[in-house]
């Protein structure tokens, strides 16, 4: 059961209750050699994210952030390492955890279909193909609305997502992936073509999950300053590999003496 309480901003979220920590665990990760850049997307990468921690992945294009990224639900082939999300393998061979949601660079969403059917797409993997003749439950229409609601976007709940703003566009995405009840948000460059104010309002939404519902969130980033505002670890990577792991304080400096 969902609950829900007032957050200090506009929005109202679901609150999430966890009884078994979540951690993603790299072990050594190697993708297939890419001929484009003439060496593995990621070549060894190493890393623990613990329950609870917002995470900024960092690195100039190429650097291996969204394959990183792509690998934890299985949707890169990798040559050798492992992935495990709370102590179980990811591959492509089986689906991946139920717990861990994506947010697609760009959100995703099929511009056809309104703010609240791109919701409800998010329950696509929970029901059947018997179910899914159907239709969508009243209970999961509900929590749809509630979740658009509580993100500000109720007026925009039955309007094609086509004609929404880049904003709005990724508050939608959001709750989509908010609709799987997830543990784990993994976020590919969330803010891309959004003005300040848009990001701040996306970022302030990923943070508000991480810091009042507990929701790992690891995000994809290009900007330092948004990384130093709002995460608490980066992880920075370059030629497949991570050059730093540690604090957001002070990156720019840290970089440069890299």
């Amino acid at each position: 059961m969902i609950n829900y309480r007032l957050l200090t901003t506009n929005y109202q979220l679901p609150t999430i209750n966890y009884q078994l920590p979540m951690t993603i665990e790299c072990e050594k990760i190697k993708t297939p050699y890419s001929a484009n850049l003439n060496r593995p997307i990621l070549n060894g990468i190493s890393c623990k994210i613990q329950q609870g921690e917002f995470v900024a992945l960092l690195g100039l294009n190429g650097a291996g952030k969204s394959t990183l990224l792509r690998s934890i639900v299985g949707l890169v082939p990798l040559k050798s390492g492992v992935i495990k999300v709370n102590g179980l393998v990811q591959n492509q061979e089986q689906k991946h955890c139920s717990e861990v949601a994506m947010l697609f660079q760009g959100g995703g969403l099929i511009h056809q279909l309104t703010a609240i059917e791109n919701v409800l797409c998010g329950r696509l993997g929970s029901l059947s193909a018997w179910q899914s003749l159907w239709g969508f439950p009243k209970h999961d229409r509900r929590l749809a609305l509630e979740l658009l609601d509580r993100l500000g976007l109720k007026e925009q709940a039955y309007q094609t997502t086509a004609y929404l703003s880049g904003g709005q566009q990724q508050r939608v995405a959001i709750a989509r992936a908010l609709i799987q009840n997830p543990k784990i948000l993994l976020a590919d460059e969330p803010t891309t073509g959004l003005d300040i104010l848009a990001a701040k309002q996306v970022m302030e939404t990923l943070a508000q999950l991480n810091s009042e519902q507990g929701i790992t969130i690891v995000v994809v980033l290009h900007d330092l300053a948004l990384a130093a505002a709002y995460a608490q670890r980066a992880i920075v990577l370059e030629a497949g590999r991570i050059i730093y792991d540690g604090k957001c304080q002070n990156l720019p400096q840290i970089l440069q003496a890299v």
